[in-house]
Protein backbone atom coordinates (compact mmCIF):
# COMPACT_ATOMS: atom_id res chain seq x y z
CA UNK A 1 0.00 0.00 0.00
CA UNK A 2 1.40 3.40 -1.00
CA UNK A 3 1.97 5.85 1.81
CA UNK A 4 0.21 9.14 0.99
CA UNK A 5 2.71 11.94 0.64
CA UNK A 6 2.05 15.25 2.26
CA UNK A 7 1.26 17.78 -0.45
CA UNK A 8 3.66 20.68 -0.68
CA UNK A 9 2.14 24.14 -0.78
CA UNK A 10 4.59 25.14 -3.47
CA UNK A 11 6.63 22.57 -5.28
CA UNK A 12 8.83 23.37 -8.23
CA UNK A 13 9.21 26.51 -10.21
CA UNK A 14 7.17 27.89 -13.08
CA UNK A 15 8.52 30.05 -15.88
CA UNK A 16 6.99 33.04 -17.63
CA UNK A 17 8.21 35.14 -20.53
CA UNK A 18 7.65 38.87 -20.91
CA UNK A 19 6.34 39.46 -24.42
CA UNK A 20 6.92 43.16 -25.13
CA UNK A 21 8.41 46.42 -23.91
CA UNK A 22 11.76 47.10 -22.26
CA UNK A 23 12.08 43.57 -20.82
CA UNK A 24 10.89 41.79 -23.94
CA UNK A 25 11.84 38.07 -24.06
CA UNK A 26 13.08 38.05 -20.44
CA UNK A 27 12.27 34.76 -18.72
CA UNK A 28 11.37 34.87 -15.05
CA UNK A 29 10.46 32.22 -12.52
CA UNK A 30 7.64 32.03 -10.00
CA UNK A 31 6.59 29.43 -7.40
CA UNK A 32 4.09 26.85 -8.59
CA UNK A 33 1.08 26.43 -6.37
CA UNK A 34 -2.64 25.68 -6.26
CA UNK A 35 -4.66 28.07 -8.39
CA UNK A 36 -1.55 29.74 -9.80
CA UNK A 37 -2.01 29.78 -13.56
CA UNK A 38 -0.23 32.56 -15.44
CA UNK A 39 -2.15 34.08 -18.33
CA UNK A 40 -0.82 32.24 -21.42
CA UNK A 41 1.51 34.11 -23.80
CA UNK A 42 -1.04 34.11 -26.64
CA UNK A 43 -3.77 35.57 -24.42
CA UNK A 44 -1.38 38.17 -23.00
CA UNK A 45 -0.31 39.18 -26.49
CA UNK A 46 -3.94 39.63 -27.55
CA UNK A 47 -4.77 41.61 -24.40
CA UNK A 48 -1.83 43.98 -24.76
CA UNK A 49 -2.64 44.50 -28.45
CA UNK A 50 -6.10 45.62 -27.30
CA UNK A 51 -4.55 47.87 -24.64
CA UNK A 52 -1.64 49.22 -26.72
CA UNK A 53 -2.67 52.92 -26.61
CA UNK A 54 -3.53 52.86 -22.90
CA UNK A 55 -0.67 51.18 -21.01
CA UNK A 56 2.10 53.78 -21.20
CA UNK A 57 1.83 56.16 -18.26
CA UNK A 58 -1.09 54.22 -16.72
CA UNK A 59 -1.63 53.49 -13.03
CA UNK A 60 -2.14 49.71 -12.84
CA UNK A 61 -3.72 47.49 -10.17
CA UNK A 62 -3.43 43.69 -10.06
CA UNK A 63 -5.35 42.45 -6.97
CA UNK A 64 -4.66 38.72 -7.62
CA UNK A 65 -1.13 39.00 -8.99
CA UNK A 66 -0.08 35.33 -8.70
CA UNK A 67 2.89 34.85 -11.04
CA UNK A 68 2.81 38.56 -11.90
CA UNK A 69 2.65 37.90 -15.66
CA UNK A 70 0.16 40.72 -16.40
CA UNK A 71 1.64 43.09 -13.81
CA UNK A 72 5.21 42.69 -15.13
CA UNK A 73 4.05 42.96 -18.75
CA UNK A 74 2.36 46.30 -18.00
CA UNK A 75 5.48 47.65 -16.26
CA UNK A 76 7.64 46.46 -19.16
CA UNK A 77 5.38 48.40 -21.55
CA UNK A 78 5.67 51.70 -19.70
CA UNK A 79 3.02 51.79 -16.97
CA UNK A 80 3.79 54.71 -14.65
CA UNK A 81 3.22 52.60 -11.55
CA UNK A 82 1.66 49.26 -10.70
CA UNK A 83 0.39 47.80 -7.44
CA UNK A 84 0.19 44.02 -7.04
CA UNK A 85 -1.65 42.28 -4.23
CA UNK A 86 -1.62 38.60 -3.39
CA UNK A 87 -2.54 36.55 -0.33
CA UNK A 88 0.21 34.04 -1.17
CA UNK A 89 3.48 34.92 0.61
CA UNK A 90 5.61 32.91 -1.84
CA UNK A 91 4.08 34.67 -4.86
CA UNK A 92 4.81 38.12 -3.40
CA UNK A 93 8.37 37.12 -2.42
CA UNK A 94 8.99 35.83 -5.95
CA UNK A 95 7.59 39.03 -7.50
CA UNK A 96 9.82 41.11 -5.22
CA UNK A 97 12.86 39.13 -6.46
CA UNK A 98 11.78 39.66 -10.07
CA UNK A 99 11.36 43.42 -9.59
CA UNK A 100 14.85 43.54 -8.04
CA UNK A 101 16.25 41.50 -10.91
CA UNK A 102 14.67 43.92 -13.42
CA UNK A 103 15.80 46.95 -11.36
CA UNK A 104 12.22 48.22 -11.40
CA UNK A 105 11.26 50.92 -8.89
CA UNK A 106 7.74 51.66 -10.20
CA UNK A 107 6.23 48.38 -8.99
CA UNK A 108 4.65 48.13 -5.54
CA UNK A 109 3.82 44.84 -3.82
CA UNK A 110 1.58 44.00 -0.88
CA UNK A 111 0.92 40.68 0.81
CA UNK A 112 -2.84 41.18 1.24
CA UNK A 113 -6.26 39.64 0.76
CA UNK A 114 -7.72 41.53 -2.22
CA UNK A 115 -11.32 41.83 -1.00
CA UNK A 116 -10.30 42.98 2.48
CA UNK A 117 -7.80 45.47 1.06
CA UNK A 118 -10.26 47.00 -1.44
CA UNK A 119 -12.97 47.26 1.22
CA UNK A 120 -10.83 48.84 3.95
CA UNK A 121 -7.99 50.89 2.46
CA UNK A 122 -8.24 54.48 1.18
CA UNK A 123 -8.87 54.23 -2.56
CA UNK A 124 -6.59 55.69 -5.23
CA UNK A 125 -8.07 55.61 -8.76
CA UNK A 126 -6.36 53.26 -11.22
CA UNK A 127 -6.47 53.48 -15.03
CA UNK A 128 -6.04 49.78 -15.68
CA UNK A 129 -7.00 46.78 -13.53
CA UNK A 130 -6.21 43.10 -14.15
CA UNK A 131 -8.65 40.64 -12.57
CA UNK A 132 -7.52 37.04 -12.80
CA UNK A 133 -8.60 35.55 -9.45
CA UNK A 134 -8.46 31.83 -8.61
CA UNK A 135 -11.41 30.10 -10.27
CA UNK A 136 -14.43 28.58 -8.47
CA UNK A 137 -14.07 30.81 -5.40
CA UNK A 138 -16.64 33.50 -6.30
CA UNK A 139 -14.05 36.26 -6.13
CA UNK A 140 -14.57 38.11 -9.41
CA UNK A 141 -17.99 39.72 -8.89
CA UNK A 142 -17.41 41.03 -5.34
CA UNK A 143 -14.03 42.41 -6.42
CA UNK A 144 -15.63 44.27 -9.32
CA UNK A 145 -18.35 45.69 -7.08
CA UNK A 146 -15.72 46.95 -4.59
CA UNK A 147 -13.62 48.51 -7.36
CA UNK A 148 -16.67 50.45 -8.52
CA UNK A 149 -18.29 51.34 -5.19
CA UNK A 150 -15.13 52.24 -3.26
CA UNK A 151 -13.60 54.59 -5.85
CA UNK A 152 -10.70 52.47 -7.13
CA UNK A 153 -11.34 53.23 -10.82
CA UNK A 154 -10.46 56.35 -12.79
CA UNK A 155 -13.00 57.77 -15.22
CA UNK A 156 -12.80 55.61 -18.36
CA UNK A 157 -10.68 52.94 -16.61
CA UNK A 158 -10.04 49.65 -18.39
CA UNK A 159 -10.69 46.37 -16.55
CA UNK A 160 -9.50 42.98 -17.80
CA UNK A 161 -11.23 39.84 -16.50
CA UNK A 162 -10.40 36.14 -16.76
CA UNK A 163 -13.15 33.78 -15.68
CA UNK A 164 -14.60 30.31 -16.02
CA UNK A 165 -17.96 31.89 -17.02
CA UNK A 166 -18.83 33.83 -20.16
CA UNK A 167 -18.72 37.64 -19.73
CA UNK A 168 -22.50 37.88 -20.17
CA UNK A 169 -22.95 35.71 -17.06
CA UNK A 170 -20.69 37.68 -14.73
CA UNK A 171 -23.07 40.29 -13.34
CA UNK A 172 -20.51 43.11 -13.31
CA UNK A 173 -21.33 46.78 -12.61
CA UNK A 174 -23.89 48.18 -15.04
CA UNK A 175 -21.66 51.07 -16.13
CA UNK A 176 -18.92 48.75 -17.40
CA UNK A 177 -19.09 48.38 -21.17
CA UNK A 178 -17.77 45.16 -22.73
CA UNK A 179 -15.11 46.19 -25.24
CA UNK A 180 -13.63 42.86 -26.42
CA UNK A 181 -13.95 39.21 -25.45
CA UNK A 182 -12.41 35.88 -26.44
CA UNK A 183 -12.16 32.33 -25.17
CA UNK A 184 -9.06 30.17 -24.84
CA UNK A 185 -9.76 26.58 -23.81
CA UNK A 186 -12.06 26.80 -20.79
CA UNK A 187 -11.05 30.39 -19.96
CA UNK A 188 -13.12 33.41 -20.96
CA UNK A 189 -11.23 36.67 -21.08
CA UNK A 190 -12.65 40.11 -21.65
CA UNK A 191 -11.78 43.79 -21.62
CA UNK A 192 -14.24 46.26 -20.13
CA UNK A 193 -14.28 50.04 -20.07
CA UNK A 194 -15.83 51.93 -17.21
CA UNK A 195 -18.37 54.53 -18.31
CA UNK A 196 -18.53 57.16 -15.58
Amino acid sequence: MAIPQKAKAHGGTGQLRIIGGQWRSRRLSFPEGPGLRPTPDRVRETLFNWLAPYVEGARVLDPFAGSGALYLEALSRGAAMALALDANTSAIASLRQNLDLLKCSSGQLLHADALRYLANQPAHPFDLVFLDPPFHQNLLEPTCQLLESEGWLATGAWVYTESEAAPSQLGLPGNWRLHREKKSGQVHYALWQRDA
